[in-house]
């Protein structure tokens, strides 16, 4: 992607998280712990799905995108937040912050539209379990998934394009870890009417087409629980649902604390604080979440460390 650079700044300084020199090195050990467990949780969870036939399922085959899209957006941001607590000028290129932006956007964007796959696949084999291989096909599955990473790729273009087109003329220094939307229109010295009229849009149409995706499905979820007989049911269908619920919740709450309305100097810290949420403590703890609270993955994993153990173990020639 070309990035034709109209303004008269060529970089920006990223601020990072906190300013204190005290709290630098404690929050880089903090965030690195957190880097790890995020990449060997989301791996260790992609590699299970692909290596255990019993979970070439639908459901497992949107967890699979949710922690590769996981796992790819932390990339994106990390290696430049590590850098704020080791150096004074953490400094990005304007082409680099775009790119930044882009992919931060286009991955956010997808994994939206990924868990609201998730909660149709839900609502599909609670309330149809008869239809459920008739209606959740690979084709179908395909097909969901393909549209969630258009929608993100089509939020993020539209999002880094207009912010392209912005005049930057003075102050370069983000009040931020990374490049994000509203820190980056505060430093614009051309009209940002069209780019907030922009996230008013998109934000508003996945978070209510989402929102309402979500909720009709689990409102009919709700609705079939209540009228089962076998509280075997009840709790293989609460359990099912619940991990995701969990997900949504922490997804969802964090980033419309901070998208809700445009930031002001007396909020910025709040936000940053909801952006860590929603950027670092929920890719961490997607993993965990489906893995601790969902039989079939602990015993994909049980599988797979005696798969291991078994090629680990010496051959005994006679």
């Amino acid at each position: 992607m070309a990035v034709e650079n109209n303004s008269f700044v060529t970089e920006f300084i990223l601020m990072g998280l906190t300013d204190r020199p005290g709290l630098q090195l404690p929050l880089f050990f903090l965030f690195l712990m957190n880097y790890v467990v995020t990449v060997v949780g989301n791996l260790s969870l992609i590699n299970l799905i692909c290596l255990n036939s019993h979970l070439h399922t639908p459901m497992y085959f949107f967890l699979f995108n949710l922690s590769f899209i996981d796992l790819c957006y932390s990339f994106v941001f990390t290696p430049k937040m590590f850098m704020s607590f080791n150096s004074e000028r953490n400094l990005i290129s304007f082409a680099g912050c775009m790119a930044q932006l882009f992919f931060f956007c286009f991955f956010v964007n997808s994994e939206c539209y990924v868990l609201t796959a998730m909660a149709y696949d839900r609502y599909v084999a609670i309330c149809k379990p008869l239809l459920y291989t008739i209606t959740m096909t690979p084709q179908v599955c395909s097909l969901l998934m393909s549209a969630s990473y258009l929608m993100g790729f089509a939020g993020a273009m539209a999002h880094t394009g207009c912010m392209i087109r912005l005049t930057f003329c003075n102050s370069n220094t983000v009040n931020h870890y990374m490049c994000d939307i509203f820190p980056l229109l505060q430093l614009s010295c051309s009209s940002t009417y069209a780019n907030e009229l922009l996230v008013f849009i998109i934000v508003g149409t996945v978070v209510i087409l989402s929102s309402l995706i979500i909720c009709m499905s689990y409102a009919l979820i709700l609705f079939n629980i209540l009228h089962m007989s076998s509280t075997k049911g009840w709790s293989k269908a609460f359990s099912t649902c619940g991990s995701h619920l969990i997900t949504v919740g922490l997804f969802y709450g964090s980033g419309l604390l901070t998208y809700v309305k445009p930031s002001s100097s007396g909020s910025v810290g709040q936000e940053k604080f909801f952006a860590v949420l929603y950027t670092n403590v929920v890719p961490m703890l997607n993993p965990l979440i489906y893995s601790l609270r969902n039989k079939d993955v602990k015993l994909a994993l049980k599988n797979t460390l005696k798969r291991i153990g078994n090629r680990a173990d010496p051959v005994v020639l006679p």
